[in-house]
């Protein structure tokens, strides 16, 4: 397994590049159709919320510009902070109980992205099928389709406790 470290991947097309826990895919160009279509992926590799999350936002933040927001569902995470300083800049997290496998970024105020969220127990094949799939410019389906259909599992995270936003 890789360092908790190692920087995060951007990905514009996962056809050729290998992909590795801790990767992310982005559509750069989104489409004008917004619902139900992923304007990216991510692939964690473990639920340490801090470790993962904050590399991610520094990869997005080249791309992006500032992220002001993200929305996580609090069963995919050991941990359930507030907020994270990312490069000095803070960054506060929305948490959910909806068990979905997505994530949304914000940017601005109206600028939203949403994210596949690939649980990290996942093996390379599913995860890349599933990362491909979410960024097709015609994908309408929900996370919970996508990972059933490239065969990964719907994780049960009622074992994780869970601490208050903060």
């Amino acid at each position: 397994m890789l360092p908790a470290t190692h920087p995060v991947r951007l990905l514009a097309d996962t056809s050729s590049e290998p992909v590795l826990p801790g990767t992310a895919v982005l559509r750069l160009e989104t489409t004008a159709k917004r619902t139900g279509t992923f304007d990216g992926a991510w692939w964690p590799r473990t639920r340490d919320l801090k470790s993962q999350l904050s590399g991610l936002l520094t990869a997005l933040t080249a791309r992006l510009g500032p992220i002001a927001r993200v929305g996580l569902d609090a069963s995919d995470w050991d941990e359930t902070p507030g907020h994270l300083f990312v490069d000095g800049h803070l960054v506060r997290i929305d948490w959910s109980a909806v068990g979905d496998n997505t994530m949304i970024v914000t940017r601005g105020d109206q600028d939203h992205f949403l994210f596949l969220v690939i649980p990290p127990e996942t093996g390379i094949g599913p995860a890349h099928a599933a990362m491909v799939r979410a960024v097709q410019d015609d994908n309408a389906d929900s996370a919970e389709r996508i990972l059933a259909s490239t065969g990964i599992p719907r994780a049960n995270r009622s074992d994780v406790p869970q601490s208050s936003p903060g």
